[in-house]
């Protein structure tokens, strides 16, 4: 019997009842039984009762974690047996230095390397003639790895040297984050296709078949040529970061590292566990990069929401409490964990010179605005806060004293610390420590110092709207 619009009305509105509390407890237990943080959970809870059919989409795009079982096919590339031999042969260390190697060698599969030489490259009118030469010349592979790659007079520069090294015989892969690969609607995977460029994004999100994974991006950047060579930091593949000499409207001001020696060999296996997962190939990594003469101690860590989950996390916290003179922070987003907020302002309290260097105007403003809120408790412990005037300052470098760097993809903020794929490079190297002290002291010299006045003398308004994305911070 057919039923009248009145009865089927009738029925689907019951429907949509019981799916209402149903999709409210789903999302809410799911949360409760996957979520590793209890604030999270908690927040996750909170949205899906007070929005039942809202909170559980809004739950089931940004709120599950999809990759946790497919890091359990990555390769385990190395044994505690290479590492008590790696260490054997470092150099002496201060205690200090010791105590923090150790956190290192208990979170990673990886081993501390020496005889390594990390370069800075400031913006990419330096460091992108070298990364094109390095491409220019390689004999064996290129592997290339960016978040974002964009379809302009850079990524176009990129794009047809990555093409030549395919046409002399090399070796060429080339990665790009599934939703980075959007921005500015480049789209560079399909035109590196184009040019015979083997490439891929990394778990683009689409409806058919289902992969939503909206929030766990691949913010890692990347290149290695031949495995003897590599360069990573904060730069993608854009023309916005050649500040000197640029047609972009907004220059974006970073600092890359070229890198020499066996720390490339852990760069590699990064990439090639990231493109297994993206690719579903298993590529043959090349020979060991050859030591460089009185180079440093150097190890890769990697990050992100599967096994590596909170690994960068632990090593700033090990480096904050092993800090003895100063810790310097420099990053485009500042939304510390409570965990790191206190071991700063500990830090502070006993005596370290503790300074973070924030832009003046990030592309994030609700990021900046969060930001603002929680600066004052920094602030009262003695935290100096400097805040870089235009060109948006990108940069992420992280400095222990005069003898340790952590130099990166990551910010300080939850995104990149807890949701994010990062990698950083962890640097036993007095002499890098000095440069970047340097470069941190001019920095500071024409970067105004932010007082707890400042952000006493905002306007309510103000202050409502940065306490108000404050409260989102573990979501920004």
């Amino acid at each position: 019997m057919a039923l009248d619009a009145a009865t089927l009305t009738g029925y689907l509105t019951w429907i949509a009842a019981a799916a209402y509390p149903l999709a409210a407890f789903w999302a809410g237990g799911h949360a409760l039984l996957h979520a590793r943080d209890p604030r999270s959970a908690w927040g996750w809870i909170a949205v899906c009762l007070l929005f039942p059919l809202a909170g559980a989409l809004l739950y089931f795009f940004f709120g599950i974690n999809r990759v946790r079982r497919r890091a359990r096919l990555l390769l385990d590339l190395s044994t505690e047996a290479s590492r008590a031999d790696a260490r054997q042969r470092l150099p002496p260390l201060p205690d200090n230095l010791k105590a923090l190697m150790r956190v290192g060698d208990s979170l990673t599969h990886r081993s501390a390397e020496s005889g390594n030489r990390l370069e800075p490259l400031h913006n990419g009118d330096a460091a992108y003639p070298e990364m094109l030469a390095a491409i220019a010349g390689a004999r064996e592979s290129v592997w290339l790895a960016s978040y974002i790659f964009r379809n302009d007079r850079t990524g176009r520069q990129f794009m047809t040297a990555v093409a030549e090294a395919v046409q002399r015989g090399v070796t060429v892969r080339v990665l790009v984050d599934g939703v980075g690969s959007l921005y500015g609607f480049s789209f560079p995977v399909f035109w590196l296709r184009r040019r015979g460029v083997r490439a891929t994004r990394f778990l683009p999100p689409r409806l058919i078949p289902p992969m939503l994974h909206i929030n766990l991006r691949n913010h890692r950047k990347l290149l290695v040529v031949d495995g003897q060579i590599a360069f990573t930091g904060g730069m993608n593949i854009a023309e916005y970061h050649r500040v000197a000499v640029t047609t972009a409207r907004h220059p974006v001001a970073d600092v890359h590292f070229r890198v020499q020696g066996p720390v490339v060999d852990q760069l590699a296996q990064a990439f090639a566990e990231d493109w297994r997962m993206a690719a579903r190939e298993t590529l043959e990594l090349p020979p060991p990069a050859a030591e460089v003469a009185g180079g440093s101690v150097a190890r890769l860590i990697t990050d992100g929401p599967d096994d590596d989950l909170d690994k960068l996390a632990f090593v700033l916290l090990g480096a904050v409490t092993a800090a003895q003179e100063r810790v310097r922070i420099m990053t485009p987003y500042f939304l510390p964990s409570p965990e790191l907020r206190a071991a700063l302002e500990a830090a502070a309290l006993r005596g370290v010179d503790v300074s973070v260097v924030l832009p003046v105007r990030s592309n994030m403003r609700f990021v900046d605005w969060a930001a603002r809120h929680s600066l004052l408790a920094l602030l009262a412990a003695g935290v100096r806060v400097h805040m870089q005037p235009p060109p948006f300052a990108h940069s992420k470098l992280f400095v222990v004293d005069t003898d340790y760097a952590l130099i990166g993809t990551a910010n300080i903020d939850p995104r990149s610390l807890r949701l994010n794929f990062e990698l950083a490079v962890e640097c036993y190297d007095p002499p890098l420590a000095q440069r970047l002290n340097a470069y941190f002291d001019s920095v500071e010299a024409s970067a105004p110092r932010l007082l707890a006045a400042d952000l006493d003398g905002r306007r309510l308004p103000t202050r409502l709207r940065d306490a108000f994305f404050w409260l989102f911070s573990s979501y920004l």
